[in-house]
């Protein structure tokens, strides 16, 4: 079974400063330190789940950034992925959703033929949910969402359990199909040593735009309807303590006073 996980490298959002934007609204990746995104990481351990159950499967990263994001791919690697790429060219430059998953399903096409494709929910840099449905939807695929856990998964299909917000249900999907997972997945396995050592040093497989072939009208801000006006570092500092007793009278006055103070 042939695997895709889509994965980003993600400015570590905790430490947003007074540079976190350019100019022209696009974040200023170089000023931030930057870390797996959690649920891609939730996403490649789902995949390598599968490659455990079925003998002669493979998994393929691929990461959309600058140069520094095959990072990504090493770490992957030395956690069970066979192999990856990193889509990376000036032109890609200030993609909002509708451009990255342009981008990236050429991406995808690029690979040739694969059975399916797992990404998180969501990256932490913009927390949309976007980008996964809207690569399902360009490359026709049957999507599965907000995945949490994988019942089981045969050479037709995949049986995923799905987290909503008031319960959990069970669905599946005709392969090939994407899947993105969320955040109540279970974590990735750590980097094996023997993998770490090995790929280190190797050299990551760099691809541009015009090797996957895309309309370039639709690629970076120019395929980019949506604009970035500012990114606040929002920071709830504990100032007072405040003591209620459990009554309907007393929570109702809390909240009232957190809506006020627009807290909630």
């Amino acid at each position: 079974m042939k695997i895709i996980v889509l994965a980003k490298q993600v400015p570590d959002t905790r430490n947003v400063g007074a540079n976190a934007m350019k100019a022209d609204g696009t974040i200023n990746r170089a000023a931030l330190p930057t870390v797996f995104n959690p649920e891609d990481l939730k996403a490649l351990e789902m995949a390598l789940q599968v490659k455990d159950q079925i003998a002669g499967s493979t998994v393929t990263v691929i990461t959309m950034g600058p140069p520094r994001a095959e990072e990504i791919i090493r770490d992957a690697r030395s956690r069970g992925a066979d192999d990856g790429f990193v889509l990376s060219d000036a032109r890609f430059a200030g993609s909002d959703t509708l451009a990255t998953s342009y981008a990236l399903a050429k991406a995808i096409e690029s690979v040739g033929h694969f059975d399916i494709v797992f990404c998180g929910r969501q990256a932490i840099d913009g927390d949309t949910a976007q980008v996964g449905p809207q690569i399902a939807e360009k490359l026709a695929l049957p999507q599965i969402t907000y995945a949490e856990a994988m019942e089981s998964i045969s050479d037709k299909e995949i049986v995923i359990r799905r987290r909503l917000e008031h319960g959990v249900e069970t669905v599946k999907a005709a392969l090939p199909a994407l899947v993105t997972v969320t955040s109540a997945a279970p974590d990735c396995r750590y980097p094996h040593a023997h993998r770490l050592l090995r790929y280190a040093k190797t050299p990551v497989e760099m691809k541009n735009a015009d090797d996957v072939n895309p309309d370039f009208s639709r690629l970076g801000l120019a395929g980019s309807p949506t604009k970035v006006k500012k990114v606040d570092n929002v920071v709830l500092a504990h100032k007072d303590n405040v003591r209620l007793e459990p009554t309907d009278d007393n929570l109702n006055e809390m909240m009232h006073t957190l809506i006020a103070e627009h807290i909630i």
